[in-house]
């Protein structure tokens, strides 16, 4: 037993001196003088990380920064979005900053660029119905804007424009090299757009963005250089400072642990980047400050817009389908794609389909879209895919007579059997696709098919038993049966002054 004892002994001495050798020599190793920081740092793995941030670094750097001077809120947590509290009417300043670096965007030097500032929802819900929420409030507030700019107070703007149609933007052209101060002015109030008005309701947030352009080789400004934007809320005349003192006053009541959790405010907010709003500039073709045909300047008189309507995202257009053109095609370039996805209001998916070619959105299923995107967004890209389009509320068929049958108080002539007229040629008839369902909307298409000028026609009658002549009302277009089918002839009104058209 004496003797098993000692061989563990002899073994257990060995294998501790077997371990203190294998260990000798690891401090030296690991001395000052053995390896570098230097020379870890350049292994290729480091290299490319090191490479990656860099180019992060140039990618964060904007060509711009705009700030607001107006302070944001202490109640908000960290890692959340800004909030900022406005007066409604009161003037804001926003400073334009040229952020270049030395030799950045040499094309823009010495040149002006365009800004357009809106005020826009900041949810997503009310996003998708822009539209008809601006059209309710313009309904509510006749003759008012949601936004303004303080001409007097602005610094180094030029040529600032409005447009009729569109309530929540302003646009002005400015120089990078000088200094730029564009005061604006909010009249919108973030509680006119909750769903119940009962008092004591939480306003919903609106965004502030700015978007700006330079010239293409055309000289209109329609090549995008940068966006930002910021989340603000709108009060009733000095109850944003009441709002930002109870903010203060909450948080001042807070543990120092639970202030931790919880953002600083500061007396300025500055703009992040963020993407380009969707809809096309037009306004501006050149340097000069003359007055565009589009637009109306701030202070000179009113002159035509485009059709328009609005400047939501997501509206369609007068009840007329999107052109074939804007449906995307299996040979688009990545490119392409990204420009396609950006004007049918996907912009947030562009980074994630950034390697996309047409064909590759093509093949994804209506599963994949959903999958990817959401339930909401992934829907209405698959509909955008396959353009369907929304079916009208109401069809019908519309054929004109040729002016040698057209009396006033002739008796009604319908198109015979077959649908010929009674010299054996036959009735060709156009569809009118009817959204609004209005008399004015029927005299409006009318002209528009036909190459009536619009503004000649006095009145819409349809031609009744013993062929009496009764005034088409809305309340009569909305009892029109679907796919009903009219013959229509055009009448001089009395003195001359313009034409009737009777439907039969």
């Amino acid at each position: 037993m004496a003797w098993v004892l000692k061989m563990d002994e002899v073994i257990e001495s060995g294998l501790v001196h077997d371990f203190d050798s294998s260990l000798s020599g690891i401090g030296q190793e690991l001395g000052a003088g053995a390896y570098s920081m230097s020379d870890v740092l350049a292994l290729p793995i480091f290299k490319q990380e090191d490479s990656s941030l860099s180019l992060d670094g140039e990618a964060k750097h904007p060509p711009f920064q705009y700030v607001m001077c107006a302070a944001t809120s202490p109640a908000v947590k960290l890692h959340d979005e800004t909030l900022t509290y406005l007066n409604q009417g009161q003037s804001y300043e926003i400073r334009m900053l040229d952020n270049r670096k030395m030799g950045d965007m040499p094309e823009i030097s010495g040149k002006l660029v365009k800004s357009i500032i809106r005020v826009v929802f900041h949810d997503r819900r009310l996003q998708y119905t822009e539209h008809q929420q601006l059209e309710g409030w313009k309904w509510n507030r006749p003759g008012d804007r949601l936004l303004d700019l303080d001409i007097p107070m602005s610094v180094g703007i030029i040529d600032t424009r409005t447009n009729p149609s569109q309530l929540n933007a302003v646009e002005f052209l400015w120089d990078p090299a000088k200094r730029t101060s564009a005061f604006i002015q909010v009249h919108c109030i973030s509680t006119e757009f909750t769903p119940r008005k009962h008092g004591g309701e939480k306003g919903v947030p609106f965004r502030i963005q700015v978007d700006t352009f330079k010239q293409n080789e055309n000289g209109e400004y329609t090549d995008h250089l940068h966006s930002a934007s910021c989340q603000i809320k709108v009060f009733k005349p000095k109850g944003a400072d009441r709002k930002q003192k109870t903010d203060r006053e909450k948080m001042e009541k807070r543990t120092a642990h639970e202030k931790e959790k919880y953002q600083p405010s500061y007396d300025t907010t500055i703009l992040t980047e963020c993407s380009p709003w969707p809809d096309t500039p037009t306004a501006y073709v050149n340097n000069s400050p003359s007055p565009a045909p589009t637009f109306t300047s701030s202070q000179q008189s009113t002159c035509s817009v485009p059709d328009s309507n609005s400047s939501s995202p997501n509206h369609q257009g007068d009840g007329v389908a999107q052109a074939s053109g804007e449906q995307i095609h299996p040979s688009a370039t990545t490119q392409e794609t990204q420009q396609w996805l950006l004007k049918n209001r996907f912009s947030s998916y562009t980074r994630l389909f950034s390697n996309f070619s047409g064909a590759d959105l093509l093949k994804l299923t209506k599963e994949d879209l959903v999958q990817i995107c959401g339930a909401a967004d992934g829907i209405r890209l698959y509909n955008s895919l396959k353009s369907r389009s929304v079916r009208p509320r109401l069809t019908i068929y519309v054929c004109q007579e040729q002016p040698s049958s057209t009396v006033l108080q002739g008796q009604p002539q319908a198109a015979g059997s077959g649908g010929e007229s009674g010299s054996g040629t036959p009735y060709v008839y156009h569809a009118i696709y009817l959204e609004e369902m209005v008399a004015s909307e029927v005299a409006r298409k009318l002209a528009s098919v036909f190459n009536i000028p619009f503004h000649q026609i006095n009145q819409v009658y349809r031609q009744g038993p013993t062929g009496i002549h009764i005034l088409v009302s809305d309340q009569m277009v909305q009892n029109f049966q679907d796919e009903s089918c009219f013959l229509f002839s055009t009448v001089k009104a009395e003195n001359n002054d313009g034409i009737h058209i009777i439907l039969k």
